[in-house]
């Protein structure tokens, strides 16, 4: 079994972090290219088969612009933190037509001490929350069969952060998943070991994860009348 990322991946993201500036960056471009950016174009290709597996309708697109893989560059026009670069490298296995509208999507997260793979929405629009949460009221039993069963929730843990104190208006307080009504996120993830990210294993565990997301992420699209 081949290994993508190594301990080099991560000492580049670590003094990226410590030096973040774009001398710094260019001056360890090969660095970034041969231990980061390439690994990780490799790594989605070699994923596009158990994901066709998992959904027809997702992608993980090894390109260099417009693919799956998230820039480096931060976007700092809006921001308080000016730091030109992320100090991490991401990847979203997208929907194909998540240009069009909203949809779930899987993700892979590259960071020393914190790598992770997730699926779901995140800081949805209104819309996409409402339709969602109205979908959980009319079909509670799938959503617990998504998003509770024994084996997901061994593994998987829902997104919690930025939950709504309060039920959102117009949801009865009494519904037997009223906690979830109050997400904002409606994610899962779940933290992978360095050691792991840096071994002959990666891609069969990933293959294992996103077909464990799977139903989570189908019971997300059909609430959003999207195929899966």
């Amino acid at each position: 079994m081949s290994t993508y990322f190594s301990d080099a991946s991560f000492k580049f993201l670590r003094g990226l972090a410590r030096h973040n500036d774009r001398e710094w960056f260019h001056s360890h471009k090969a660095d970034y290219e041969s231990h980061v950016r390439g690994p990780f174009l490799r790594l989605l290709a070699d994923l596009q088969p158990a994901l066709r597996e998992v959904s027809e309708h997702y992608r993980a697109e090894p390109k260099g612009n417009g693919g799956s893989l998230f820039r480096i560059h931060r976007d700092t026009r809006f921001a308080n933190d000016k730091s030109p670069y992320k100090n991490w490298q991401g990847a979203r296995l997208f929907h194909a037509r998540s240009k069009q509208v909203e949809a779930p999507a899987f993700y892979l997260h590259l960071q020393p001490g914190n790598c992770f793979v997730a699926a779901g929405v995140w800081h949805p629009e209104p819309e996409t929350l409402r339709r969602i949460r109205h979908f959980i009221i009319d079909n509670p039993g799938s959503w617990k069969a998504a998003a509770h069963g024994a084996k997901f929730r061994k593994r998987f843990d829902l997104d919690d952060d930025e939950m709504l104190v309060r039920m959102p208006r117009g949801f009865p307080a009494d519904f037997e998943f009223a906690d979830d009504l109050r997400r904002r996120n409606f994610a899962a993830f779940r933290s992978i070991d360095d050691a792991t990210m840096t071994g002959p294993r990666l891609r069969k565990t990933l293959e294992g994860d996103l077909a464990t997301l799977a139903p989570l992420v189908d019971y997300l699209c059909a609430a959003l009348d999207l195929e899966f």
